[in-house]
């Protein structure tokens, strides 16, 4: 009967729906079974918010699962896929106007979307996945994750003014309102890293005009906990479960 209670081969009770948690967790990169079992005996893992014992079964595509207070994704076959996108490639699933976009640089099954945007002339790093909720967390504003930018700048010989890092430093004024405090340090003359954790359209490029100082290259270099200086533009690799569970840990209120 679906759903009756039974006993495991060690006396944990245990449903008969779902698979059982240690074989979930090793499939999703957490290491080897007994490796899992051991992170359940320890008391690491919740299930629903419950502490989790040997012999647990979970429903995957409906249960929530934590380890070490950090929710992970446990349903089968979730991918996670970092890009360094390149120019003039657009960041959507589809374009009418015939344009390559981010997902057909990545592999096409499983169907994935990307977390957030980049402008079409903007490079750098981006996330691509099928993982709703994660995606969701990443590009939630609560969350207020960094993303950090390269940008070059039109400038005289001197640079940027100090007066210029100023105003980005503490809010500059745009048509949608002041733009948070942002992280700007000035790497090299007409070469700004540019922190911020909004996500409005065009924000860095915005910004820099709205001090004088128009952008003719920008990459982000940084998503969170992410980084990828020998990522090539145009290429992609898996995320580790080291760095997938970096981003769930960042998300994580």
């Amino acid at each position: 009967m679906s759903g009756e209670i039974a006993f495991g081969a060690s006396g944990e009770i245990e449903s008969e729906e779902g698979e059982r948690l240690q074989k979930v967790l090793a499939r999703v990169g957490w290491g080897s079974r007994r490796e899992c079992e051991v992170l359940i005996e320890d008391g690491r893992v919740k299930v629903n918010g419950e502490v989790a014992v040997l012999g647990r079964r979970v429903k995957t595509q409906s249960d929530k699962v934590e380890v070490d207070g950090v929710v992970i994704g446990v349903a089968p076959g979730l991918v996670y896929y970092l890009l360094n996108k390149p120019v003039d490639v657009i960041t959507t699933s589809k374009d009418t106007h015939g344009r390559k976009t981010v997902v057909e640089l990545v592999p096409l099954e499983p169907r994935v979307f990307p977390v957030g945007r980049l402008d079409a002339d903007t490079e750098g790093l981006l996330i691509l996945t099928n993982d709703g909720e994660l995606g969701h967390r990443l590009t939630h504003p609560s969350f207020g994750i960094e993303k950090e930018y390269l940008a070059h700048v039109k400038c005289g010989q001197n640079g940027v003014s100090e007066s210029a890092l100023k105003k980005l430093r503490e809010g500059v004024e745009l048509d949608d309102g002041v733009t948070s405090p942002a992280e700007v340090g000035q790497v090299q003359t007409g070469v700004l890293r540019i922190v911020i954790h909004e996500g409005r359209n065009r924000q860095v490029r915005r910004m820099c005009d709205a001090v004088g100082y128009p952008i003719e290259r920008l990459v982000r270099v940084r998503i969170g906990p992410i980084i990828d200086r020998t990522l090539a533009p145009g290429k992609w690799r898996h995320l580790s479960t080291g760095e997938v569970v970096e981003l769930n840990q960042a998300t994580t209120n």
